[in-house]
């Protein structure tokens, strides 16, 4: 909001995809942090109520288990043990999101289908979110955001499926500022407490 990827805003939710999934929802230019400080912490809304592994918070079928770069590499191994589909993927001694993506733009059907999967999950799970705070944008950044426009477009397209009418203008970008982003983050709070 101040420096980064939508500078002018202020209504912006804010999602991480790297290891896990964090966030940060910003309303009238103030972060909302809630009482506990738990306000934005999207990584942990419940997505899949039969999941059965355990995510990292302790409970079971977060968002993060499916749209972090750990949920979308443990998305491939369980396609990749459990069907026969030809795959670049198949190819790798070691998947990782970059790789899973970068097959998606070669045209690659199950790193594609991955694809869709990540994006329908997030897309879904932003239309819900767009319900309650109603942004003017969503920013993705973390390490899987270097993926580029395939996330965006993705996330976008089934964003529009599911979310509410009213909502259906909220923009999506890639976030700019990568790993300076924490620095620019605490001068902010620290020039307006």
């Amino acid at each position: 909001m101040w420096q980064g990827g939508r500078k002018g805003y202020r209504n912006i939710v804010m999602v991480t995809l790297g290891t896990g999934v964090g966030g940060g929802i910003i309303i009238n230019g103030r972060m909302l942090s809630g009482v506990n400080g738990a306000g934005g912490e999207i990584g942990h809304i419940q997505v899949n109520e039969d999941e059965s592994e355990v995510c990292g918070c302790g409970r079971k079928g977060c968002l993060e288990q499916y749209t972090s770069a750990t949920g979308i590499v443990r998305s491939a191994n369980i396609a990749l043990n459990n069907t026969e589909k030809p795959s670049s993927l198949r190819n790798l001694q070691y998947v990782s999101a970059k790789e899973i993506f970068d097959a998606a733009k070669n045209g690659d059907e199950l790193a594609t289908q991955l694809v869709e999967n990540h994006g329908k999950c997030l897309g879904r799970a932003l239309a819900q979110i767009a319900c309650v705070v109603d942004p003017e944008v969503f920013v993705i950044g973390g390490g899987v955001s270097k993926a580029g426009e395939i996330i965006t477009e993705t996330v976008e397209k089934y964003f529009q499926e599911y979310a509410f009418h009213a909502c259906k203008k909220t923009k999506f970008t890639l976030a700019t500022l990568g790993n300076d982003a924490g620095m620019y983050g605490g001068a902010c709070a620290i020039l307006n407490p």
